[in-house]
This record gives structure tokens, C-alpha cells and sequence, in this order.
């Protein structure tokens, strides 16, 4: 079997807590997954950037994203509220969606995928163990996974 030519693809991360995100940018660095890491704050962001609204209407700038991590325990529109918005939304429902969260809740791991999240993943405690997640999340989602195109 030969696995399909590696291309780095979009990654939209929706998380309020400005060191998960650094830590990310760098796990995705220190993993050398080939990807481009766009980040927003809460789930009104979130959508901001899919539909290409206000400060995200450059499509060039703010590209349609292959994958979104999101995490759950937002303010203003939580990750929940955002999933299921983005799923209702036939120009954005087929965009996989990774909730990547604190929250270890069955309730919220059943809820996430019954509103039709690809993945759960409890964020790793140390930096280590999230350079191993973004290792294997892009190893996943970039060499195995055939995503949509535009």
C-alpha cells in the first residue's frame, strides 16, 4: 500500500486559553506536522472565521480549515453551541471536527459525538504528551485521511 502524497492542510484550533494554544503551535513544531495552525478565542470567532465574516472575510488570509480542534468550555459561544450551529450548516458540516478538551465528562463525550464531532480527545497533562497527540493527529488526519477539497 503507498500512502498519499503529504500535503499540509489547514488547522483551525477554537480554545480561550492562550497557553493551550501556544502549546499546540509549539506540539505541532516539535511533532513536524506539516500543517498551518489558525486559532480563534471561543465559538462566535469560530464561526466568524467559517463564514468569513467581519475581521476574517480575507479568504486568502483565512482560509477554509481541513480539520478544527475545538474545545468545549468556552466563553461567550461554547464549543458545544459552535459544533452543532456548524453542523446545521450544509457549507460546513463536512468539515471534520476534533474536540480537544479538559473535560473527561461522559456526558459531554456522548454529546459531542452525537452532534457530530470526528473525535474526542481529553487534552494531554504535559507538553510531551501533547508533541505525542499532534504527532499522531497529523500523521491521522494528514497522511491516511482523504479530507474534501474546497
Amino acid at each position: 500500500m503507498t500512502r498519499k502524497q503529504v500535503q499540509p492542510i489547514n488547522i483551525l484550533m477554537a480554545d480561550d486559553d492562550e497557553d493551550d494554544r501556544l502549546l499546540t503551535v509549539d506540539a505541532l513544531k516539535e511533532s513536524r506536522v506539516l500543517n498551518n495552525l489558525f486559532c480563534v478565542e471561543d465559538g462566535v470567532e469560530l464561526l466568524e472565521f467559517l463564514r468569513h465574516e467581519g475581521k476574517y472575510e480575507d479568504t486568502e488570509k483565512y482560509p477554509r480549515p481541513s480539520l478544527i480542534l475545538l474545545d468545549l468550555n468556552m466563553p461567550r459561544k461554547d464549543g458545544r453551541e459552535a459544533l452543532q450551529e456548524l453542523k446545521k450548516d450544509p457549507q460546513l458540516r463536512a468539515i471534520p471536527v476534533v474536540i480537544l478538551t479538559t473535560s473527561k465528562e461522559e456526558e459531554d463525550m456522548l454529546r459531542g459525538y452525537d452532534l457530530g464531532c470526528a473525535s474526542y480527545i481529553t487534552k494531554p497533562v504535559n507538553f510531551e504528551g501533547l508533541v505525542e497527540l499532534m504527532r499522531a493527529l497529523g500523521r491521522y488526519w494528514i497522511e491516511f485521511v482523504e479530507l474534501p477539497h474546497d
